[in-house]
C-alpha cells in the first residue's frame, strides 16, 4: 500500500475568518490521481492555495507525510498578463528549479530542465519566446516548469481551461502518463467526465463534501448532480 502524502482533517477554508468551505477531510497517497470538483466559488482554488501554504486554514489541520511543501509542483490558472510574459521557454522552465536563498542554478538544475523539455516534447519550440506560443504549448511549458520542482506531486488548477478539444485530450494524456510514472496528481477540474475517466479519487467541495473513489461518487449520485449543473 502506498504511504500517505497529505492528510487534511476538519479543514475550514477562507480569508480573514470568512469561511468559504467547511468540514473538508481527505487523504492523498503516493501515486493517487485526485480530482477536486464542485461549483464555482465553492473553495476549490482556496484549498489548493492552502495546501501550498499560500493561505492559512481558518481551522483544522494539514498533515504532510511522504512529501514536503517544497516538493510540490504547482501549475496555476494563467492570467492574461502571464500569457504575454516575454521570457524564453527555457528560462520559464528552469525557473521551476528556484529555491529560497539559492541565487544560482546548479548543473543538476540545468540537467533537470533539459530532461523535462524532452519529457514533454518541447524541443521543437524551446528557443521561442513564451508569449509567441499557442495556449497548449504554454501549458506544456508550465507543466515542465512544475516538474522541475518535484518528482512526487503536482497540483494543477484547471490545466485545460481555454484549450481546444484536441489539445485538451493531449494534455490529459500527458498528465495520465506522468501519473503512471509515479507522480501524484491533484487537479481542480470543471470537466467532470474527464475527472471520472482519469482519477481514482474524487473530492467534491460544496455544501455536502464528498471524498472517495469515483465509483462511490457515481453510486451516491454526486456525478449526476454535477452534470445537471453544467
Amino acid at each position: 500500500m502506498n504511504g500517505f502524502q497529505i492528510s487534511c482533517k476538519n479543514l475550514n477554508l477562507g480569508y480573514d475568518n470568512h469561511v468559504v468551505a467547511k468540514n473538508i477531510n481527505f487523504e492523498v497517497n503516493a501515486g493517487d490521481y485526485l480530482c477536486i470538483v464542485g461549483e464555482n466559488g465553492s473553495g476549490k482554488s482556496t484549498l489548493v492555495k492552502t495546501l501550498l501554504s499560500l493561505n492559512k486554514p481558518v481551522s483544522g489541520e494539514i498533515i504532510f507525510g511522504d512529501v514536503k511543501r517544497n516538493e510540490i509542483g504547482y501549475l496555476p490558472q494563467q492570467t492574461i498578463i502571464q500569457k504575454d510574459f516575454p521570457a524564453s521557454v527555457r528560462e520559464i522552465i528552469i525557473s521551476g528549479c528556484q529555491k529560497p536563498f539559492k541565487p544560482f542554478y546548479t548543473k543538476n538544475d540545468y540537467k533537470r530542465c533539459e530532461e523535462n523539455i524532452e519529457r514533454l516534447n518541447i524541443t521543437s519550440f524551446v528557443k521561442k519566446s513564451y508569449r509567441d506560443l499557442s495556449g497548449g504549448q504554454q501549458q506544456r511549458v508550465l507543466l515542465a516548469r512544475a516538474l522541475c520542482a518535484t518528482e512526487k506531486m503536482l497540483l494543477l488548477d484547471e490545466p485545460v481551461a481555454g484549450l481546444d478539444p484536441i489539445v485538451t485530450e493531449e494534455m490529459y494524456n500527458i498528465i495520465e502518463k506522468l501519473n503512471r510514472e509515479g507522480i501524484t496528481i491533484i487537479m481542480i477540474s470543471h470537466d467532470i467526465k474527464s475527472a471520472l475517466k482519469y482519477a481514482n479519487k474524487i473530492l467534491h467541495v460544496g455544501p455536502n463534501v464528498f471524498f472517495g473513489s469515483k465509483d462511490e461518487y457515481l453510486k451516491l449520485g454526486h456525478g449526476n448532480l454535477v452534470f445537471s449543473n453544467k
